[in-house]
């Protein structure tokens, strides 16, 4: 018996330096999310132009998330409390507008990969026509641009209109590289997926109590008069007093409200404040289904090779009580389910299901062969048969005094020995013989 080796057709592409550079393989532009990062020398890019997965823009890109982090806290914060955003936090929102404004002409720099065919992109005119042509730009524009700052320049006053504060809850639009800095974590085997997952939980919900207690304290500086509001029933006067002190009352009033305990001392009194936590209320089961359900999730998850294996014990056990089988061959059962839970890990079966049969055979010639090379009854056979038989090779893993092939018994499988001993028992003249 022969085998050919069929040649594997490989189509290449040579583009001139003026066309699109390609990556090593279509394989690579997902490595970098994995856990792997690619090589920059391997790639020729145009002269000033960054590679995407370059470990210093990746650097740039981590830090730009930290001040993200920050903008999501500032915006609503400095919505509810105007004199905090007139103040100290201005200026550092001038300073963290100021790094996002280089980040946004970096970009025109950056080299992109072309979802359709797979390729580099590190073409100036491609790349700013791309970013230019999409929502992107003017959305980072718009969440960059100092407004406040820009009216006081122009006029020379200093407004402090709530204009100004809806203008800067546009730098929310940030937040999408919150999501695609877990979106690549969780994808990354360096990573724990449950840490990353539990972690994004967390910041959903702070962000969530965070936003509905800022929005909660703004309808209250609003409304006239402020005694007839939730917060000014308890405390007098209270835009005269310290801003943590009413940010206090606000993150205690959505915490409340967000657990569904709402002890009822802080209230809702006129309409506006009623509609509003109706909505707020009605977000809250969204919010408390999606926080659930994602952590049911990864804890059943954690736990699911042990419910099936449960499972199959039960199912083992009901069916030797109702084929009334022999105490001995149950304990057979059980002990190789057992065993086969066990070595699961080890034998990776479902893995290697998936994977072509050429990546299969050569998985089983690194594992195998030296074995079957070392048996004494391959000693001086061909290399072609060595090859035929390791390719159709797997492990297997038997618990002791169990049967492994019966007297008599048609021949299937060829066993080879690596581990452990195994009895040879016959039968003569009704006699057992070992």
């Amino acid at each position: 018996m022969s085998t050919e080796r069929s040649p594997i057709p490989l189509l290449l592409r040579r583009h001139t330096s003026s066309e699109i550079k390609t990556l090593n393989s279509v394989s690579s532009s997902l490595l970098p999310a994995f856990g792997t990062l690619v090589d920059r020398n391997d790639l020729q890019l145009r002269k000033h132009v960054i590679f995407p997965y370059d470990r210093r823009y990746r650097l740039w890109q981590t830090f730009l998330v930290l001040l993200v982090v920050y903008s999501a806290w500032a915006s609503p914060f400095e919505l509810a409390f105007k004199k905090a955003a007139s103040g100290p936090l201005m200026y550092v929102d001038l300073v963290v507008d100021g790094f996002f404004a280089t980040d946004i002409i970096l970009t025109f720099f950056v080299a992109y990969l072309d979802k359709s065919t797979y390729l580099l992109v590190d073409d100036h005119k491609k790349i700013a026509a791309r970013y230019l042509t999409k929502i992107y730009f003017p959305m980072d524009i718009a969440s960059t641009l100092p407004f406040q700052i820009i009216y006081r320049l122009l006029t020379g006053k200093m407004h402090h209109g709530q204009i100004f504060g809806f203008l800067n809850l546009l730098r929310l639009w940030r937040l999408r590289r919150v999501s695609e800095l877990f979106s690549r974590l969780e994808k990354d085997t360096r990573f724990s997926y449950f840490w990353i997952r539990y972690s994004k939980l967390i910041c959903v919900t702070l962000f969530a109590v965070h936003s509905a207690g800022c929005f909660y304290f703004w309808l209250a500086t609003i409304h006239k008069p402020s005694s007839d509001t939730w917060i000014g029933v308890n405390v007098n006067d209270f835009e005269q007093k310290s801003i943590w002190l009413g940010y206090t009352y606000s993150m205690y009033w959505s915490i409340v409200t967000l657990t569904t305990v709402g002890y009822g001392d802080l209230h809702a009194v006129n309409t506006m404040e009623k509609a509003f936590n109706m909505l707020y209320m009605l977000f809250n089961i969204g919010l408390t289904a999606y926080l659930i359900g994602n952590m049911t999730n990864l804890v059943v998850h954690s736990a699911v090779r042990t419910f099936v294996m449960r499972d199959s014990i039960n199912e083992i056990l009901q069916f030797a009580s109702k084929n009334r089988l022999p105490e001995g061959l149950k304990e057979q059962m059980l002990s190789h389910m057992q065993l086969k839970f066990k070595t699961a890990e080890l034998q990776q079966e479902e893995v290697l299901e998936d994977l072509p049969k050429a990546i299969r055979s050569g998985i089983a010639q690194h594992l195998f062969r030296r074995t079957v090379e070392k048996a004494y009854l391959f000693k001086g056979v061909s290399e072609d048969l060595i090859v035929q038989l390791v390719s159709e090779m797997k492990a297997e893993y038997f618990p002791p005094n169990v049967e492994i092939i019966l007297q008599n018994e048609v021949p299937t499988d060829f066993y080879i020995v690596t581990s452990g001993a195994v009895d040879v028992i016959s039968y003569e003249n009704r006699m057992e013989k070992v």
